[in-house]
């Protein structure tokens, strides 16, 4: 398996170095624009990749291959961290149109391109839609797509047969290559392919929160238990409970020891990597040190028996992608997963899902992307930029990144960096954006423009540009802390990271998550403008737009826990916030906490009224 493994790599890294030809004046180019314009710059991306992808004129229809429709029954199923109600599923007995809609991709791929239709109606499908060269999958409007909940069927038809984990595939969860489940809409080294919808009638049910056959536990149960401290909302998991395995509780599977899988490693290696206790044996934690351990993706296995659950829309190693104008709700995990891609444009997409990880859009190690015209309404962040972790970053960085004329709703963050970017992140452009935060009394914007990164994540962010958004009802107006280590020069529960202020660059991410710690991240020249934050009433009755304007916290030294000497830990640099009015924070009395932070400049910043242009150090 190993070596078929290492061949499907190298012929997806030979198709997308040869079609990505056409972007590499742009990508090589990134450096020397960032002295120029950098809004030229973006239009100059978006006009590239807003050219149409062509197919052939013909229309595989999935009936005409035996899809049938469905009828739909109810059942009571969680619908975000919190909350249940009565939803629809397919009936018992459903025709499973997975078979089909494989039949009309392949046809239609055979044919040399075209467009596979999925009618008006409620189709299920236990199984993933696998996408292929030159093939447009489209929604018409009323188009109804239920994915089977049942993990096993997306363990059935995966390229690499891992006996009781079944049959799975390439894939990476949380920015780690492994072996997994399919997701329900999956593409591998492929080239110029579209997912489409009329409208927003045009729907992909993931069935996140509805609950297994015969269980109280649903694909969202996986998560475990909260890390936050003091949220607002989203303070469980879905039918978790003690005694429960899930990603984040020691998964008996797995070995005993890295010595059983990584046997090259010394025992301090070893040691290292591993930790304290068995926390480590946690399948969420496991995977990352089998990363740092150099463990080849052969030997990465999950899928059954383990509890890393799929993206929704996870596309590896693709060129030329358009995803446009479908609704998309109620996903396992993360909603949209391009690794790896170039030219890249998701457009008029509603992503909503208010489960557990259910960010809305995370590229990652992607060049050229353009999200426009998207709304975001998600149980963790809209939007998160990412780029590898651990020691998985051969793909390098996320760049050429232009974000425009997108709404956003709940979240943790509406435009996020990282945590996962160990390759790098550069060159991103965000503008024209309404963060409207529509649920601010009972799931609130954690924030609004958040970067994570930590010792062990590392990796940089440069050139990141921020103008023209508008937050009405602000973001979450109380505090939400992570926990520091031990002897760290920052106290737990003390600096309002994980929620609570309008910009959050946070290089102390969940620190105690991770064993090894040895990388220290950079973040250097980012531009904020013309941020304009709204009131709201607090339950005390007072007006706040949230509880501090601004939130840097650079890299923590103490963190670090690799050999000596230590590699330089330097300060946040060049960041410029201009022609901004951050409304009125709860806390008043310190409106910006700033650590590790070397010349933050603010200029006609409104805070509570109050204009400050000012050069900040800490």
């Amino acid at each position: 398996m190993s070596s078929t493994i290492n061949q499907q790599r190298r012929t997806m890294m030979k198709a997308v170095s040869a079609s990505g030809l056409a972007a590499v004046g742009v990508a090589n180019g990134a450096g020397a624009a960032i002295g120029e314009d950098p809004w030229a710059r973006a239009s100059e991306i978006a006009a590239r990749l807003s050219q149409p992808l062509r197919f052939r004129e013909q229309d595989f229809v999935i009936t005409d291959f035996g899809a049938a429709p469905c009828a739909l029954a109810k059942v009571k199923a969680w619908v975000s961290h919190d909350d249940q109600a009565i939803v629809d599923t397919q009936a018992p007995g459903a025709h499973d149109c997975y078979p089909a809609i494989k039949a009309a991709i392949a046809a239609c791929h055979k044919a040399g391109g075209g467009r596979v239709v999925i009618p008006a109606g409620n189709w299920y499908v236990a199984g993933p839609i696998v996408l292929l060269s030159n093939v447009h999958v489209h929604l018409k409007k009323g188009a109804q797509v239920y994915f089977s909940n049942d993990p096993r069927d997306y363990a059935k038809y995966g390229e690499f047969d891992c006996g009781a984990n079944g049959k799975l595939v390439i894939t990476r969860w949380q920015s780690n290559d492994c072996l997994n489940f399919a997701s329900m809409i999956y593409a591998y080294g492929q080239d110029n392919i579209a997912l489409t919808g009329e409208d927003w009638t045009s729907r992909l049910n993931g069935q996140g929160g509805v609950p297994f056959a015969g269980s109280d536990d649903c694909w969202w149960t996986w998560k475990g238990k909260n890390r936050t401290i003091n949220p607002v909302s989203q303070a469980n998991t879905p039918g978790d409970a003690p005694g429960k395995i899930n990603q984040r509780t020691p998964n008996p599977v797995n070995p005993a020891s890295l010595a059983q899988v990584a046997p090259q490693l010394t025992d301090a290696e070893r040691l290292l990597i591993q930790g304290e206790g068995d926390k480590w044996r946690a399948d969420e934690q496991y995977l990352p040190a089998l990363s740092e351990a150099g463990v080849p993706l052969a030997k990465r296995v999950f899928g059954l028996g383990h509890y890393l659950r799929p993206s929704m829309v996870h596309l590896i190693g693709c060129t030329n992608v358009l995803l446009q104008g479908y609704h998309v709700v109620h996903t396992p995990f993360w909603q949209h997963h391009p690794v790896h891609c170039r030219n890249l444009v998701i457009r008029n997409v509603h992503a909503e899902s208010h489960g557990p990880n259910s960010d809305g859009f995370d590229p990652e190690s992607c060049d050229m992307v353009l999200v426009e015209g998207c709304t975001f309404d998600a149980g963790d962040d809209c939007i998160a930029i990412k780029a590898g972790k651990n020691r998985d970053t051969q793909y390098g960085p996320s760049q050429n990144i232009v974000i425009q004329d997108c709404v956003m709703h709940s979240g943790h963050g509406a435009v996020t960096l990282g945590s996962e970017m160990a390759g790098g992140i550069q060159n991103v452009y965000a503008q024209n954006l309404v963060f409207e935060n529509t649920h601010w009394a009972t799931n609130p914007l954690n924030t609004a423009i958040r970067l994570k990164t930590n010792m062990n994540r590392g990796g940089y962010l440069r050139n990141l540009y921020v103008r023209n958004v508008k937050i009405p009802n602000g973001v979450q107006t109380s505090p939400s802390f992570y926990a520091s280590l031990p002897g760290s020069p920052i106290a737990s529960k003390t600096v309002a990271t994980a929620a609570g202020a309008v910009v959050t660059f946070d290089c102390d991410y969940t620190p105690t998550a991770d064993t090894v710690r040895l990388r220290p991240p950079v973040v250097d020249n980012i531009q904020i403008s013309n941020v304009t934050v709204g009131n709201v009433k607090t339950k005390k009755g007072a007006l706040a737009s949230c509880y501090q304007a601004i939130v840097i916290l650079g890299p923590v030294a103490s963190d670090y826990n690799g050999p000596q000497p230590m590699p330089a830990v330097v300060p946040v640099t060049n960041v410029r916030i201009s022609d901004c009015d951050f409304g009125t924070p709860a806390n008043r009395e310190q409106p910006w906490y700033l650590y590790n932070v070397k010349g933050l400049q603010l200029a006609r910043v409104k805070v509570a009224g109050k204009e400050i242009s000012t050069t900040l150090s800490a």
